[in-house]
């Protein structure tokens, strides 16, 4: 008689810690992609189609605003929300008599953007204070008014 032969059978819980691990994991898995689903459409605007339909006509846009060699430098002020912009044209000098607009826009978030009154304050700058209704990252939509040209773009900003 052997030793195999003479042990009982007996219930092991071996086998269904595996399953209950793997259903935990199914379970987890299925929630993240329910909020991520759920959160957030992948859409930056809310015209995507549009845009799209007139992509020739916003690449042509882009390249007339690239051809001015205007530059943009953006700073944030943490402790007074003051969001600061430079101005400057293909040389290097500031643009003074400019119209700037700014938005504020949380691309992960299904939130109104955030408009930036900016004045100027001579020399190229701009200066607009803004209270955020959460910190991280941003986008701002700047668009500058200047001598008959429009120019716009966007920037990321880390705004804490």
């Amino acid at each position: 008689m052997s030793l195999l032969s003479v042990r009982s059978p007996r219930f092991s819980i071996v086998p269904w810690l595996f399953v209950a691990g793997f259903a935990i994991v199914i379970a987890v898995n299925g929630t993240m992609m329910w909020l991520a689903i759920g959160s957030f459409s992948g859409l930056y605007s809310g015209h995507a189609r549009e845009r799209g339909v007139h992509y020739n006509q916003v690449v042509a846009e882009q390249q007339s605003r690239d051809a001015l060699g205007w530059t943009v430098k953006a700073g944030w002020q943490p402790g007074s929300n003051r969001l600061d912009l430079t101005l400057s044209d293909a040389n290097g000098q500031p643009l003074e008599a400019a119209v700037v607009s700014v938005e504020l826009i949380r691309p992960a978030e299904k939130r109104p953007p955030v408009e930036v009154t900016m004045s100027g304050l001579g020399g190229g700058k701009f200066s607009g204070i803004v209270n955020l209704p959460a910190r991280g990252n941003w986008d701002a939509d700047i668009v500058v008014e200047a001598g008959g040209r429009r120019f716009a773009l966007t920037k990321r900003l880390f705004l804490q």
